[in-house]
């Protein structure tokens, strides 16, 4: 588990938000069982946080696998998160790509979408609620993924609308930014408060100079961990919990993460075993 405390600029000194996060499941035999994805949602339910987000990704991310788990299995598996505030998902590029498993038919995320409505886990695609915690209020804001669409090996069209998401925001409280890849905090504006992202797996194998090459490479960007601070915005990306292409990781363990939002305390990081 990962540890963040932010207080980002603009956010109210009264409101502590307490959120656990979990990021790329990428549910398959045997690394990634249902079993363990129970153990995950039970671990995020001792954390007691007031609300929790799912970052997206929940298809396996590789063929190298014994069996598929099935939307209806990690489902169920993650249908015990509860939080006072709520529990709220986005959806991955790869719950639009493929079936449980790459190679298994797509049906553009509708088994991904039933599984989490199932387990009372609200799906928030180019969507915005909001939430109250003692009488102070903030903004949920799910963006639909930035790479549903595969055009071609390298290009792909997103489903994804920042600005009809954040006209949806009816007031000046702050808002919460959830976005599977962390590619459109470019254009993330000073009114978002938080960007929570997954995606990257932290980099999942972290070689020196070669991973943060590739990434820049392939997507386009230098942000593949942490929380970070750019013209005084912010943005936590999870290093999540599966992989992709193959099942290895490499100097980045699975995490589940753990952000507190507000108070007076610096921004501190810590971590605490792994997920």
């Amino acid at each position: 588990m990962t540890s963040y405390r932010v207080r980002p600029p603009g956010w109210p000194d009264a409101l502590n938000v307490k959120a656990a996060v979990i990021a790329d499941i990428h549910a398959c035999e045997p690394l990634m069982s249902a079993a363990r994805v129970r153990g995950i949602a039970e671990l995020a339910n001792r954390l007691e946080p007031d609300i929790i987000f799912l970052l997206g990704d929940f298809n396996a991310g590789h063929r190298f696998v014994t069996a598929p788990v099935y939307p209806e299995e990690w489902g169920e598996a993650l249908s015990i998160l509860a939080a006072p505030l709520g529990v709220y998902a986005i959806l991955g590029n790869h719950d639009w790509w493929h079936g449980p498993l790459p190679g298994m038919r797509s049906d553009g995320g509708e088994s991904v979408r039933k599984a989490l409505r199932h387990a009372k886990i609200e799906v928030l695609e180019n969507d915005a609620v909001r939430v109250a915690k003692n009488g102070d209020a903030f903004w949920v804001a799910g963006l639909g993924d930035q790479l549903a669409h595969q055009v071609s090996a390298r290009r792909f069209q997103g489903i994804d609308d920042l600005a009809g998401t954040l006209a949806m925001v009816t007031d000046d409280s702050p808002i919460l930014l959830l976005a599977h890849e962390p590619f459109v905090f470019r254009r993330v504006p000073k009114r978002v408060s938080l960007t929570l992202c997954g995606h990257t797996h932290g980099g999942q194998v972290n070689l020196p100079l070669i991973t943060a090459a590739y990434v820049q490479s392939h997507f386009g960007t230098e942000h593949i961990y942490g929380h970070i601070v750019e013209r005084g915005r912010h943005m936590i990306i999870s290093a999540g919990l599966g992989t992709s292409i193959t099942p290895v990781r490499f100097m980045r363990p699975p995490e589940l993460v753990d952000v507190a939002i507000g108070g007076s305390a610096a921004m501190v990081t810590a971590r605490a075993g792994t997920a």
